[in-house]
């Protein structure tokens, strides 16, 4: 009997102590809670952050990164959560799939590329229709229910890419050209491109190629270019990839006096540049492009209306450039 006694009293002060303990325990995880909410900025109206989404055309490509690295700080800045996404490889298909998604989603705000496509825009026509603000990027939808188009004037970019190449190619020879794919901006470059070509009867495109935003197949495509048609002057790339894998394409053939032209600065180009394998790049505003899509948005759901256009410019990289911006230095600073 005294063993019994013994025993339950035992189990008694274990279980209070227990809930003494668990007492404590739940005070201190209140109390954390209360210092991470002080801490926790809050929106001014006391509601979530504006959630907005960000579909690139292909991830993990630089010119994409530095949309989103804008569109990052922008977000930072007006205290919206950005969350990005975007196909592995170039895929049409699977943008509309994850634009479907974000409508479904629900985000405040979509910043997608434009496709040129009548089911693409239908798309865009249901988040507008369903109260969610889209904002083009890169490549337009003028045809959708889009608030605004932010990027480079892509017609008018091919036209100063013309002009570049003849300046170091001259008014006669032959030239190749590479498309990253078959998306509105890059036909839109190439129309451009095409404007400034004909106006010298010397002049003339020999063939024209697509790198589905790849560097090796850049590489692959400039090679069989250049094997078909040796007698190329200049071979021009209108993606961001397309001059680092012609210059490439270039070594392996050995065909030193090619003259290289870039779109874009990823990273090694001011390198190639500077080893004479690239004779020049057009460099877009990638990073103020997804800055300003932002800010946009910001703007919209403030209540002011937005311009339908909103230009970027571009900036010629060449050695000359590059005395200038020292070999640190990129050709746009990001805000």
């Amino acid at each position: 009997m005294n063993h019994h006694r013994i025993w339950n009293g035992g189990i008694l002060l274990l279980s209070l102590l227990f809930a003494a303990l668990f007492a404590v325990f739940a005070e201190s995880v209140q109390h954390t809670r209360e210092l991470t909410s002080l801490l926790r900025p809050e929106p001014a109206s006391g509601e979530r952050p504006p959630r907005v989404a960000l579909i690139s055309q292909v991830q993990n490509n630089p010119f994409w990164q530095s949309v989103e690295e804008g569109a990052a700080s922008a977000s930072k800045r007006f205290g919206m959560d950005l969350e990005s996404m975007g196909p592995t490889r170039i895929d049409p298909e699977e943008q509309a799939r994850l634009l479907e998604k974000a409508i479904a989603e629900r985000f405040d705000a979509l910043l997608v590329q434009g496709q040129n496509n009548p089911a693409y825009a239908r798309l865009i026509d249901e988040a507008a229709a369903s109260g969610i603000p889209v904002i083009t990027v890169d490549a337009d939808e003028p045809g959708s229910a889009r608030k605004a188009y932010v990027g480079t004037d892509n017609r008018a970019a091919g036209q100063r890419m013309g002009e570049l190449v003849v300046r170091r190619v001259g008014e006669s020879g032959r030239i190749g050209v590479l498309i990253g794919s078959e998306a509105s901006n890059q036909q839109l470059r190439l129309e451009g491109f095409r404007s400034v070509v004909k106006r010298y009867p010397g002049l003339t495109i020999e063939d024209v190629r697509t790198s589905n935003i790849s560097r090796l197949q850049a590489e692959e495509q400039a090679e069989d270019m250049l094997r078909e048609h040796p007698e190329l002057k200049a071979i021009v790339g209108f993606s961001a990839l397309d001059g680092l894998g012609i210059a490439e394409a270039a070594k392996h053939l050995k065909a030193d006096d090619l003259l290289v032209f870039g779109f874009d600065d990823p990273g090694e180009t001011r390198q190639e540049i500077g080893q004479g394998r690239i004779a020049a790049a057009l460099v877009q505003q990638s990073c103020r492009i997804g800055e300003q899509a932002v800010t946009l948005v910001h703007d919209y759901l403030q209540g002011r209306k937005p311009a339908e256009l909103h230009y970027t410019g571009t900036i010629v990289l060449d050695r000359a450039s590059l005395a200038t911006l020292g070999d640190g230095s990129s050709a746009e600073s990001c805000p």
